[in-house]
């Protein structure tokens, strides 16, 4: 994760989630399982998606970006989910200057997996294709972490499991340098003595 402090606000970049690699053990509808996404299920989510949202600690009572307003750019390249977001909100910029944003979390629902049975450990559950329902940024929450929880959706139930994962964001502050002095009664005073 990289976090730049600009002038328009936090920049903040990185892979949400690295397709083919083994997660740590989480808990599914299948129970307890290892699993990974496979590549192009993430494409494919977000060329079918709508409008897709940042919140913080999947608390959506505040978005802070998102794919319509162009403050939020996903997309799937040979490494995995990429995130650009711009967040403007003082409190959230304050965070991030800080190292107060642990990681990144998705939701995601409507998920097909395929469930691989293996002798000496958990089961391998391979996401084929999943519908993305937000991005957040992990703050307050434990950063590993999966939950599974059950909300009512244009009157269809829908299964909404959420992961995350660490990262040790780098962060940068791009601000203009201030002097440490005031020059200007200075630079008055020598452009006065070249006029004459």
């Amino acid at each position: 994760m990289k976090i730049e402090i600009r002038a328009d606000g936090a920049h903040i970049s990185g892979y949400v989630n690295v397709t083919e690699k083994k997660s740590r053990p989480v808990v599914t509808p299948h129970g307890k399982v290892v699993e990974e996404i496979e590549p192009r299920a993430f494409e494919r989510a977000i060329s079918r998606a709508g409008n897709i949202t940042v919140t913080v600690d999947h608390d959506n009572s505040h978005v802070y970006a998102s794919t319509d307003e162009g403050t939020l750019k996903l997309y799937e390249d040979n490494i995995g989910l990429h995130a650009d977001v711009l967040v403007t909100d003082d409190t959230l910029i304050g965070l991030a200057r800080k190292g107060k944003v642990k990681g990144w979390s998705f939701g995601m629902y409507n998920v097909q997996d395929e469930l691989e049975q293996r002798a000496d450990d958990l089961p391998l559950r391979r996401i084929k294709a999943l519908d993305l329902d937000h991005i957040t940024l992990v703050v307050r929450k434990s950063p590993i972490y999966s939950a599974t929880s059950v909300e009512l959706r244009a009157d269809a139930k829908v299964e909404l499991e959420i992961r995350s994962a660490e990262e040790t964001p780098r962060i940068t502050v791009d601000e203009p340098e201030t002097p440490a002095y005031d020059n200007a009664p200075f630079r008055a005073r020598l452009e006065a003595i070249k006029k004459h």
